[in-house]
């Protein structure tokens, strides 16, 4: 491997969290400067619980989105390409705009920008693995991996759908009744158990 190569794998995972870092920053900035405006979070009625939800699910997911990234680059080494590091400000455009789309009057465009980030995130996830199969330095984690197929990608196409179709309904039938409710807490349960999936795959990647 020639030394600009080398070079480039060796500083791009730093780099890439760097750009990461400032995005979700300004991400986090923009969800606080939403709880300080919005008066009726504190009011004790069924629009503060969908705001809180959607609040604590935006929030969940912008935690997500940090730990699935610093455990791929902690724990796989690629020679990266351009994209790379635009992946990270697209992401953040979509944080921006969930941001921007939370209340209950927003909550199908919400639900509709959160697929699309669930969507970008795991082909982020899935470009980055078949480009650290083919270098050496990870060939200790792929050996008894099979290459994903189209078959293997059941479970995220059923919920990218599930959340687009939601949002879509929300969009034609605007409502913050029992179907918002349940959505959202479906979504929170979604986004816990990828957190949890995220901390199981660094704990067992530390153990290899």
């Amino acid at each position: 491997m020639n030394a600009m190569r080398q070079r480039a794998k060796e500083h791009f995972p730093t780099v890439l969290l760097t750009l990461l870092s400032m995005v979700q920053a300004l991400a986090l900035e923009m969800l606080w400067s939403h709880i300080d405006d919005t008066s009726y979070l504190l009011e004790a009625n069924w629009f503060a619980l969908i705001a809180w939800l959607q609040i604590s699910a935006t929030l969940l997911g912008f935690v997500i989105i940090w730990v699935v990234y610093a455990s791929n680059v902690m724990r796989f080494t690629w020679v990266p390409v351009t994209t790379d590091s635009l992946f990270p400000f697209i992401i953040g455009l979509l944080e921006f705009l969930q941001v921007k789309t939370l209340g209950p009057d927003w909550l199908g465009a919400w639900f509709v920008c959160t697929a699309l980030i669930v969507a970008l995130m795991n082909w982020v996830a899935h470009i980055t693995m078949r480009r650290a199969r083919y270098d050496p330095d990870n060939e200790a984690f792929f050996a008894t991996r099979a290459p994903a197929q189209l078959s293997d990608f059941k479970a995220e196409t059923i919920v990218v759908s599930s959340l687009v179709l939601i949002g879509i309904y929300l969009l034609i039938v605007p409502e913050t009744g029992l179907v918002a409710l349940l959505a959202l807490l479906a979504t929170l349960g979604l986004f816990a158990g990828l957190f949890y999936q995220a901390a199981r795959f660094w704990e067992s990647s530390v153990r290899e």
